[in-house]
């Protein structure tokens, strides 16, 4: 589904795929709770666009910075697209929670003063709702809100096609924060259009593919991996909000099932909640058959996951083959690195000690042994470098380094902050050559596939050992039935001038048993490494000290680590990004200032 020639500008794009495939659905909308669905073709979309791009040329904000405070839906797409014909820059936001105000304000109020916006653009009920920020001393309290559901459709006809080119900023995309405050990475159309055409060609997109995205679309992976791709390619994709996939993971799987899509993905954490929340009575309900690409990135991708997911859902018609692990980030627009589709994910295992040492070398012996899983060779036009970020010198195979990203899809910089911006982006070389982005992550290159082994901010040294914090949440959460996946944070602080482990835990109330049959199926008990005793009294309710016991015996065995402190807190509480990253930096502060919600020493 190319074009006859490459457009220079996302409009250009877009308004051509309107033109060729009109009344063709673009994309469809399931409510949450199940009530109903709504779907634009591709040529009431760039309609839409039109009207509203008018109504922000009108109002003199061409060229301006304009927040996009929505909930998920085809209202944000339309808006998005309407900046983008509109020569706005468009600044997505996730709407603030009124459940979690104090938790979810914080961020908005950042993001808005940093990104200087000049608008906020939002629908007539958020708006109507504005009043969460009076006295915030935001600038978001001060500029126009402007509710484009009340823009009338003929103000199409007003639209002049804005003065853009390949350089003309798109997108401030607002990182997730999972290691530091949010930063506005600068996408340009020239950015966007180049990471596009990776991602077809990446995902073998043709006219028989169709998608199913859950993803945040304030998000890279949600918004230009499902949504912009999506209307890129020209196919049809249904959306649904991340609320709802994560009150019932189900609802992700049967949309795949019903639509018939061939192309979905998500965080480990997402194959991991369906494999654990999916009863066995509902899979007779599904048939994913047709699911050929099932992308797997942004957090570490964990190779027990996809084993139990594959194993799950293989009577569901599931292939293994159709996993597609893969690496990118903000500041390289999206993708980055990946594999051809369709073959079973390359997964090597490695030595514990020779990765702690900074060298992928084969292991000593079961004990010394880990699976890493390979995310893929560099996407065409990247050129991805293992370098030593001390000295700035290229590694050799198999040794691990920081990862540099060279290609058109890199940003070239972080939003009015040069200071960011010179200690990431247009990095040399030792001896001066290349123009790189330093991405902050670790990890090394085994015959061209690249593996990431963790975050260089995030990277645990004690005693002179490299500890990565990964592999202590992945035993801390397989260490306990009472631990909630993907809701454990290591990091180090300093104790008595000396750095030491801390590990926050989120845990649940309920008996053994109970936790049990809900969270590890009964054919994966294989994988649990779990403490010697444990299995014996399953009706046991697991009190709190029985629980530290359990999990400091297992980071002993499992990593010969003395661990500083162990806090176990309330489930809902461990800080995360709003696509659902654990917040490390988050976390360790919250720890230094005494306001992690600590679970009591009642039983759970």
């Amino acid at each position: 589904m190319g074009h006859d020639e490459p457009p220079s500008d996302l409009v250009a794009a877009l308004s051509a795929r309107a033109r060729q495939l009109g009344a063709a659905p673009a994309l469809t909308f399931l409510a949450d709770r199940d009530q109903g669905k709504a779907t634009v073709s591709y040529a009431g979309l760039d309609a839409r666009a039109r009207a509203i791009a008018a109504a922000l040329q009108n109002r003199g904000l061409q060229g301006c910075r304009a927040l996009l405070l929505f909930e998920p839906g085809l209202d944000y797409v339309a808006c998005f697209l309407g900046c983008v014909y509109g020569g706005v820059i468009a600044v997505p936001v996730y709407p603030p929670s009124p459940s979690r105000i104090e938790r979810t304000l914080p961020r908005l109020l950042a993001i808005a003063d940093d990104a200087d916006a000049d608008a906020i653009l939002t629908t007539t009920a958020i708006q109507a709702l504005s009043g969460f920020v009076e006295g915030t001393g935001s600038k978001i309290a001060t500029i126009p809100w402007i509710a484009i559901d009340a823009i009338a459709d003929d103000e199409a006809r007003a639209w002049t096609r804005p003065a853009i080119g390949p350089q003309t900023t798109a997108l401030l995309q607002y990182t997730s924060g999972s290691t530091s405050m949010p930063k506005g990475v600068i996408l340009s159309h020239a950015n966007l259009l180049s990471n596009l055409t990776s991602i077809q060609r990446a995902f073998a997109v043709d006219e028989n593919s169709s998608g199913v995205i859950w993803l945040p679309p304030y998000h890279d992976m949600g918004l230009i991996g499902g949504i912009l791709d999506s209307l890129f390619t020209g196919i049809h994709s249904t959306l649904m909000s991340p609320l709802a996939f994560l009150q019932k993971p189900i609802r992700w799987l049967q949309a795949i099932s019903a639509t018939r899509a061939t192309i979905s993905g998500g965080p480990n954490f997402a194959y991991d909640l369906c494999a654990r929340k999916v009863r066995d009575d509902e899979l007779a309900t599904l048939d994913l058959s047709c699911w050929r690409l099932a992308f797997n990135g942004a957090e570490t991708i964990r190779v027990d996951t996809m084993d139990r997911f594959a194993q799950r859902f293989a009577v569901c018609g599931f292939r293994k083959e159709a996993f597609y692990p893969c690496y990118g980030l903000a500041e390289a627009t999206l993708l980055v690195t990946g594999n051809p589709p369709g073959r079973v994910p390359t997964t090597t295992t490695w030595s514990k000690k020779g990765l702690a040492a900074d060298v992928a070398r084969s292991p000593d012996g079961d004990e010394d042994a880990v699976v890493l899983v390979g995310c893929g060779e560099a996407a065409v036009d990247r050129v991805v470098t293992i370098v030593e970020p001390k000295t700035g010198r290229p590694c050799a195979d198999r040794h691990i380094g920081e990862i540099w990203v060279q290609g058109p899809a890199v940003s070239e910089g972080y939003w009015n902050n040069p200071e960011g911006t010179q200690q990431s982006f247009r990095q040399k070389l030792h001896d001066g050559s290349g123009s790189y982005l330093r991405t902050g992550d670790l990890g090394f290159v085994d015959d061209g596939q690249l593996y990431v082994t963790g975050r260089q901010k995030d990277l645990i040294v004690l005693r002179g050992r490299n500890v990565f914090p990964q592999d202590i949440e992945r035993t801390t959460e397989n260490a306990h039935p009472a631990v909630r996946p993907g809701c454990v944070a290591a990091f180090a602080v300093e104790m008595n001038q000396e750095e030491r482990l801390v590990v926050v835990a989120e845990v649940e109330r309920r008996s053994g048993r109970e936790r049990r049959t809900e969270t590890r199926p009964a054919d994966d008990r294989r994988s649990l490494p779990l403490h010697p005793g444990h299995e014996a009294q399953p009706e046991e309710p697991f009190s709190v000290t029985n629980t530290e016991d359990t999990l400091l015996t297992a980071l002993a065995q499992e990593h010969q680590v003395d661990v500083g402190a162990l806090v176990l807190i309330m489930p809902g509480t461990l800080p995360k990004t709003s696509s659902g990253k654990v917040q490390r930096h988050a976390a360790r502060q919250a720890f230094l200032d005494g306001t992690l919600t600590l679970i009591g020493k009642e039983n759970v």
